[in-house]
């Protein structure tokens, strides 16, 4: 087992995401950048003692909440990066390795991370620095190497000399230490420079002063993207959509239209699904083998059981339950519903707050009111129900197993077992009365033109 500390630097405001949210806590299919990171390192590390300490800013109770249960550290005073790890002095041990991260990266994989902690460890470096070649180097600093393939030195973009500008090895700000170094490195750094500020990047200076091994470890650059503005958090969304559908598609998945379709970090899919153009999930999305999902679909805090056709057009809200085999189709709504094997749901309907017992048929109109405008209640129809078009079912409401509501009823009495219930007003006619109604009007008409 080894001893395995991550620092994550998220005290930055992002001022340029103009937003009151902190820039980590911006999300990425839908799950905040940290938590991505998170998620990464700690499923990078199973197996070995792993402890978070991130690094944030005065008065972001969100990026609080989000770390948690790992602890943070307060950078009052944002005084570069060095300064931010300086912080974090305190929570580290003396031995290991200290990972030091930027928290507005999320699409570190798993395996970089493993990478980093080997390699600095077999290697024997008392520091790694994550590197990566991007097409277009211009803006980032550049390592600077010697002819073994350690690092002498990272200078920044404006300090570059014209034959270094054409150098493909950009610094990455992703750094594995030697635990019992860092402490000794952050105490030499000064800011001296134009912003006042303690930089991260001095200490490969100084472990190179010690005469320390300093090495380079290559990152693809897609893994290392940073989000500054909202531009880079659309581009870095893109590329966290792609990973996703290429994952379900190689899990078994048909994705008609790949690029329309958008996953959450969380969903879970299953082999043999088939997946129409421009759905969308949302958080908290479990697709079982076999499942049909035609377009336009919205889903999210939603299990799905093998065998269901889900749309066109629907959409399951959090706490919806799909049964094996069941029909949820085009314009029906689903909400905290468990809808039961075998249930049809074919149109036009909205479900909520409601237990459909296998194999009931639900037609087309028909609505459960749950919500009295203070408290929700539930529907509860039983198995091989019969629900008539445009029906109301007022809860709270028990409809009996196979029993049969007629077409255009509002329910708002229990109804037993295989019991028809019907309610409507009387049926009345006047014969003729519709072409005297029309003829009274044409004379109005032309009485207003006259």
């Amino acid at each position: 087992m080894s001893q395995i500390t991550a620092i994550i630097l998220a005290a930055g405001l992002g001022t340029r995401m103009k937003s009151a949210l902190p820039k980590v806590m911006h999300p990425v299919a839908h799950r905040p950048m940290i938590r991505h990171l998170i998620t990464t390192l700690e499923t990078a590390t199973q197996g070995d003692d792993l402890r978070i300490v991130a690094v944030i800013g005065p008065d972001m109770p969100t990026l609080e909440a989000a770390v948690a249960p790992h602890p943070f550290v307060l950078q009052h005073d944002r005084r570069g990066t060095g300064h931010a790890v300086q912080m974090a002095l305190p929570e580290l041990p003396d031995s290991g390795t200290v990972l030091i991260l930027m928290g507005d990266a999320p699409l570190l994989r798993p395996e970089t991370v493993r990478r980093l902690i080997e390699t600095r460890q077999t290697k024997g470096a008392a520091l790694l620095v994550g590197a990566f070649r991007p097409v277009n180097p211009t803006g980032f600093g550049r390592i600077i190497q010697a002819a073994d393939g350690s690092i002498t030195r990272i200078v920044e973009e404006k300090d570059l000399a014209p034959d270094q500008k054409a150098i493909p090895l950009c610094n990455g700000g992703i750094y594995a230490v030697d635990a019992a170094r860092l402490p000794g490195l952050l105490a030499r750094l000064t800011p001296n420079n134009a912003q006042g500020e303690f930089y991260l990047t001095d200490i490969v200076e100084h472990a190179v002063s010690d005469g320390a091994l300093v090495l380079p470890l290559d990152i693809a650059a897609d893994e290392i993207h940073g989000v500054n503005s909202r531009a880079d958090l659309a581009f870095v969304e893109s590329i966290a959509q792609a990973r996703y559908r290429a994952a379900a598609m190689a899990g078994g998945a048909t994705l008609l239209d790949p690029a329309s379709v958008y996953f959450a970090a969380d969903t879970k899919i299953g082999q043999d699904v088939t997946i129409g153009p421009n759905v969308v999930f949302g958080p908290g999305v479990t697709v079982a083998d076999r499942v049909t999902i035609h377009a336009f679909s919205h889903i999210e805090g939603t299990s799905i059981a093998s065998g269901a056709i889900i749309g066109p057009f629907a959409r399951l809200r959090p706490g919806a339950q799909i049964g094996d085999g069941v029909h949820v189709g085009n314009f029906v709504e689903v909400k905290n519903a468990v809808l039961g094997a075998g249930a049809k749901a074919n149109h036009l309907t909205y479900l909520g707050d409601a237990d459909i017992g296998a194999g009931a048929n639900i037609g087309a109109g028909t609505i459960t009111c749950n919500y009295d405008g203070i408290n929700k209640h539930r529907t509860i129809v039983g198995a091989g129900a019969f629900i008539g078009s445009n029906s109301a079912l007022v809860a709270p409401v028990v409809i009996g197993d196979g029993a049969l509501i007629g077409a255009g009823s509002t329910i708002t009495r229990d109804v037993p077992a295989d019991a028809l219930a019907v309610v409507r007003g009387e049926l009345v006619q006047k014969e003729g009365a519709a072409e005297r109604f029309r003829e009274t009007r044409r004379a109005a008409k032309a009485k207003k033109k006259d």
